[in-house]
C-alpha cells in the first residue's frame, strides 16, 4: 500500500526512476480499486456508482502514465515507448516486457538506480 501512496504523491512527475515493485504494487492496487468500483457499481445497478467508478478512473490516469514512464527510465528507455501501447496486441506485449525487465545497472540519464539508493549502494 505505501508503494501506491509514494506513487500517487508523485501525481504528475514523469522524470525519474521508478522500481518495478513501485510500478507493479501500483498497478495492483489500481486494478483492485477500480474491479471492486465496477463490481458495487453493476451489482447496486445505479448510474451514479458507475460514474465514480469513471472519476476514479480519470483520477489515476495521469499518475499511471508518470509511473509508467517513470518505469520506462529505470529500463534506460525514453518515457515516448508508452505510446507503443497504442499498437493493438504487439504494444501491449512490448509495454508487458519493458515493465517486467530488470532495472539498468547504476546510474542512468534519468537519474540513479532506486534500487541501489533504497539499498545504500548508490554512489555520491
Amino acid at each position: 500500500m505505501s508503494w501506491f501512496i509514494e506513487a500517487l504523491k508523485k501525481y504528475a512527475v514523469f522524470s525519474g526512476r521508478a522500481r518495478r515493485k513501485e510500478y507493479w504494487n501500483f498497478a495492483l492496487f489500481v486494478g483492485i480499486i477500480y474491479v471492486v468500483l465496477l463490481v458495487i457499481a453493476l451489482a447496486s445497478k445505479q448510474g451514479a456508482l458507475l460514474g465514480l467508478a469513471g472519476l476514479f478512473y480519470l483520477g489515476v490516469l495521469i499518475p499511471s502514465l508518470a509511473v509508467a514512464v517513470r518505469r520506462l527510465h529505470d529500463t534506460g528507455r525514453s518515457g515516448w515507448w508508452i505510446l507503443i501501447g497504442l499498437v493493438p496486441l504487439a504494444g501491449a506485449i512490448v509495454l508487458l516486457v519493458f515493465t517486467v525487465s530488470d532495472s539498468t545497472p547504476g546510474p542512468n540519464q534519468y537519474g540513479p538506480n532506486p534500487k541501489e539508493v533504497a539499498q545504500g549502494y548508490a554512489a555520491v
